[in-house]
């Protein structure tokens, strides 16, 4: 009986452990998808910048899907997010330059949040492998024991 709950201990904790590996896995696809976006994001900017001249008529957004037309004054006058809250003003050939880096940045991070997601499917997998041979273990220990018991009641 005590070898049988602490089996079903182990199996407790070892799905407890899978889920909270697949909870983690789930928030960095999430985070994968943000990152896709962003790129998608910079490249339409990077477009948006190669072809636009002074003089250019734009539709800037506003917010809340609102948007106006402009005409872009100077090509040579984009301000530019740089991160943490800082930007700089960039010439055109500059803006591109650093949005390409920013790319650059955002390409690292999702190979680094995939290799994440990997070593983790990997652990998942390890432990789900753990759950196997504990419930073999286990279902051995209960054939055991319902044979000693019927060895002890034929005695």
């Amino acid at each position: 009986m005590m070898g049988g709950g602490g089996g079903g201990g182990q199996m407790q904790q070892l799905q407890q452990e899978m889920q909270a590996i697949q909870e983690e896995i789930e928030e960095l696809e999430g985070e994968v998808t943000d990152l896709r976006n962003e790129q998608t994001e910079i490249d339409e900017a990077i477009e948006a910048l190669e072809t636009l001249e002074s003089d250019s008529v734009v539709q800037v957004p506003l917010g809340g899907d609102a948007y106006i037309r402009a005409t872009v004054e100077d090509i040579d006058e984009i301000v530019v997010g740089l991160g943490g809250g800082y930007a700089a003003e960039r010439d055109q050939e500059g803006a591109i330059d650093t949005l390409e880096t920013k790319k650059e940045n955002v390409d690292d991070r999702i190979e680094d949040v995939q290799d994440e997601i990997a070593e983790l499917e990997s652990e998942n997998e390890q432990l789900q492998q753990q759950a196997q041979q504990a419930q073999q273990q286990q279902l051995q220990q209960q054939m055991q024991q319902a044979q000693q018991q019927e060895e002890a009641d034929d005695e």
